[in-house]
């Protein structure tokens, strides 16, 4: 359950704004206006959720993400809120660990949906059935280690959510939209190449040294994972 939500943000009137709409639905709702205050009230207080600015006095939100990840909050969802909108600094973000990427500026009731998402997500990562296989590529969500041929592959969060949507959904051909809405839950501006990127990160780390190759383009349409070698 997400309650405490902390808000990164040096711009007074954007922080003040973003608090007061989260209080009316509901949340508890914190303001840093720098990098140290973050930290300090990340160690203090039980946050649930960060939503984080990039460009911030002292470390930029890019190394907050990742010191608060270094820290041992690995759990804790992290919300990029930034007017840096392009697919790199999108991509640079989500690495971080990320959960999501909004750009600025945005309408509230999309933040609402998005901190939504990341929630649903959140509940949803209670222990299943969680070995997920395609020919020699397995995936263990308990452990969260993914292993191709006996050899463990490391992933992003990202990365690791997108192929473990590729496996759930193997031998189906998914677009770019589908991929989007249950990778990130919602959808990114359309004019990003952010689901190709990931793909090719994903093919890098699991198909470029190992065969039989699994993640397949389906030109016009967009991505299948599938075992060709065992076709009928």
């Amino acid at each position: 359950m997400i309650q405490n939500i902390l808000i990164v943000e040096d711009e007074y009137n954007v922080a003040t704004f973003v608090k007061k709409g989260l209080e009316e639905a509901g949340y508890n709702a914190f303001i840093a206006y720098d990098s140290e205050t973050c930290i300090e009230l990340i160690l203090q207080e039980d946050i649930d959720l960060v939503l984080l600015d990039v460009i911030l006095p002292g470390m930029n939100g890019f190394e907050i993400a990742a010191k608060i990840k270094s820290l041992g909050y690995t759990a804790t969802p992290i919300i990029f809120l930034s007017a840096l909108g392009s697919t790199d600094n999108i991509v640079k973000g989500l690495d971080t660990g990320a959960d999501d990427y909004l750009t600025k500026p945005f309408k509230f009731k999309e933040l609402l949906a998005r901190i939504r998402a990341v929630a649903r997500r959140k509940n949803m990562d209670t222990p299943n059935t969680n070995l997920l296989k395609i020919a020699n590529l397995e995936l263990n969500n308990d452990t969260k280690i993914v292993k191709r041929n006996g050899i463990e592959i490391k992933l992003t969060s990202t990365e690791f959510r997108l192929l473990e949507y590729f496996l759930k959904n193997k031998n189906k051909v998914l677009s770019r939209i589908d991929i989007l809405e249950h990778v990130w839950d919602i959808n990114f501006n359309m004019g990003t190449n952010v689901v190709d990127v990931y793909v090719n990160y994903l093919r890098n780390k699991i198909d470029k040294k190992f065969t039989p190759k699994l993640i397949q383009t389906i030109v016009g349409m967009g991505y299948i994972l599938k075992d060709s070698t065992h076709e009928n």
